[in-house]
């Protein structure tokens, strides 16, 4: 009898593990089964593609195993979704490896508790001066893009400690102006 109930719930923790999902959002999901409704609500609609399946889902509560971190990276997203803003809660930031393109939305500034944006190995070629009101930023990863110009308010990141840059043909003048205004400590790779 004991083997025939705990193997369903080995199986829901092993699945649960691929997924990324943690122990405790596990139990809530058998508790009020909401798996169950997904998983019809899914099968019905057919609709998407994976792709954009996944797209919806990676901006979903459910797919942050931290309520403080969003992992949207190698999405191939070719824009930001729009309700990234709204959470403002955010800590950590990472779309690096997606299709954006432009300059990241003025939005940005209002996740103000970002400690950590990663932007790496996109097509961008702007970064919009509203980043340079987060003044929690620590990282900020504009590595690989396309980038041929900075703006100065990137200097009024007074608590930032790496500035990637590499893989850019970014004005190396913007650069000087910008680093007056940074701690004397901040890497810049």
């Amino acid at each position: 009898m004991l083997k025939i109930t705990v193997l369903p719930i080995i199986i829901i923790l092993i699945l649960g593990l691929i997924l990324g999902f943690s122990y405790q959002e596990i139990q809530k999901r058998q508790l009020s089964g909401q798996d169950a409704a997904k998983t019809d609500n899914a099968g019905e609609s057919g609709e998407k593609t994976g792709s954009e399946s996944k797209q919806t889902e990676d901006v979903s509560p459910d797919a942050v195993p931290s309520p403080k971190k969003l992992d949207l990276s190698g999405r191939g997203l070719a824009k930001v979704p729009a309700d990234v803003f709204s959470k403002t809660y955010l800590e950590e930031l990472d779309l690096s490896g997606n299709q954006l393109t432009g300059a990241m939305p003025a939005e940005i500034r209002f996740l103000q508790n970002l400690r950590i944006l990663n932007l790496s190995g996109n097509r961008m070629t702007g970064v919009p001066a509203e980043v340079g009101q987060l003044s929690k930023l620590e990282v900020l990863d504009l590595a690989n893009n396309q980038l041929t110009g900075l703006p100065y308010e990137l200097g009024n990141l007074k608590n930032l400690k790496v500035l990637r840059l590499s893989g850019n043909d970014y004005s190396k003048q913007d650069l000087e102006v910008i680093k007056k205004g940074l701690p004397a400590s901040v890497l810049i790779e």
